[in-house]
């Protein structure tokens, strides 16, 4: 359970720390605004995804079982977050988010890291496409520019509202998140190794600024930015107040768990190295414990930030430590200028991260799997979207383990690795 970085430490270089402050750089780049997008996202204050990726990110990677995982908020944690914001309020997810820190510090005690591989990858893969799908519909309101005074957290309801209001929809809104994404996509195929994603959000922030476009932005809605981090303190705790929030934390830490474990196999394919589970379960539970002391968001290990983090050089957890000091130095000095950004603009953004989430171009394997797999990831997508992230796991953990019993002597899930 020893933390990679002082593994990483003995044979540190100048010319590591040179490339992991790029790399920091790079995916901070990259954070930043889908940071803000996630916590918009979920019902919460922008500034709160900012605090999540600065604690947590520096957490994950100080104490993590991997050289190179980047942690933070990410987009599988949109619904949860949502549901608990909108039943319990803001404190609410604060203690939960705690709770659930507490749990994945038991889980890493007693090293149950290597247990996610009894989790049925149909089940995986179909609460990612139905929470893609739910992150989706959520974006249309902002997309689209719709005049919606209360959206509603359940996904049918939601649907007939925003339809409800169609005729309020805003040509300039759309352009702008058009735009975003084509942008986006662009710079992804065309300039790889550039951080194609925060200079498209510029091109359309600026343009929608100085044509002075009718579009929300950031400050618009929100109002001014903090330019600094809050006073830690703990969130008002009772018992009743625990136990009616432990369902959320479960599976808060469960999503954690098992989204920074999936990112750090796919690190290890890509750099050719070996995290350790349970000191990762360790690390996400400080993670979320120091993120909920400073009233920020759950967090986990972002699959996207970390190929991000590998691809642009980085070499240790040095990196990640960078990542989050370069989002708090953009907060404490150019908080005004975030506040620029179009909420069309995070839309476009979040939609195509939904999209990568989905990983469409694995949907005809999945087609081609045994019968029992495919009847489970239908069965998770729809409990997922049309009853709750807690049902869907719930049963389709249930199910799975069932039909692994009924087959005995099957293998564990090989794991495909994720590219979203």
């Amino acid at each position: 359970m020893k933390p990679k970085i002082l593994t990483t430490m003995p044979d540190y270089t100048r010319g590591l720390f040179l490339q992991d402050t790029l790399a920091g750089i790079t995916v901070a780049m990259v954070a930043l605004p889908l940071s803000l997008a996630i916590a918009i996202a979920s019902g919460a204050d922008p500034s709160k995804g900012l605090v999540t990726a600065i604690v947590a990110g520096f957490l994950v990677s100080l104490l993590g079982g991997s050289r190179v995982q980047i942690g933070g908020p990410t987009g599988a944690f949109i619904v949860v977050v949502f549901g608990v914001v909108a039943q319990y309020g803001y404190d609410g997810l604060v203690l939960a988010t705690l709770m659930a820190g507490v749990i994945l510090l038991v889980a890493g005690y007693f090293r149950a890291g290597n247990l996610i591989r009894l989790i049925p990858e149909a089940v995986i893969n179909g609460f990612t496409i139905g929470i893609a799908i739910i992150i989706a519909t959520s974006q249309f309101k902002d997309l689209f520019g719709l005049s919606l005074a209360h959206e509603p957290s359940e996904f049918i309801e939601k649907v007939e509202a925003l339809w409800s209001v169609k005729d309020s929809f805003s040509l300039a809104s759309f352009l702008v998140g058009l735009a975003t994404m084509v942008l986006i996509v662009f710079f992804r195929r065309a300039a790889p190794k550039l951080p194609g994603l925060i200079v498209a959000i510029a091109i359309t922030s600026v343009i929608a600024a100085v044509a002075h476009l009718p579009v929300e932005t950031i400050h618009s809605r929100f109002g001014d930015l903090p330019n600094t981090l809050p006073w830690p303190e703990l969130p008002e705790m009772s018992v009743s107040r625990m136990v009616e929030l432990l369902p959320s934390a479960l599976i808060i830490a469960f999503l954690a768990a098992v989204e920074s474990l999936l990112s750090a196999m796919v690190a290890d394919r890509m750099i050719a190295g070996k995290h350790r589970p349970n000191a990762e379960l360790l690390a996400q539970g400080a993670a979320n414990i120091g993120s909920a002391f400073f009233g920020g968001m759950p967090a986990t290990g972002a699959i996207a930030r970390t190929a991000t983090n590998v691809r642009a050089g980085g070499k240790t957890p040095v990196a990640g430590m960078v990542h989050a000091l370069t989002i708090l130095v953009v907060m404490l000095v150019a908080a005004p200028l975030v506040g620029y950004m179009p909420l069309p603009t995070l839309a476009g953004l979040l939609l195509l991260t939904a999209w990568n989430m989905s990983e469409p171009h694995k949907w005809r394997g999945y087609l081609a799997e045994r019968k029992s797999d495919v009847f489970l990831l239908f069965l998770t997508v729809l409990l997922t979207v049309v009853a709750d992230l807690t049902v869907a796991i719930g049963v389709g953990v249930a199910l799975g383990l069932a039909f692994r019993l009924q087959r005995r002597n099957v293998p564990d899930s090989k794991w495909s690795d994720p590219e979203r």
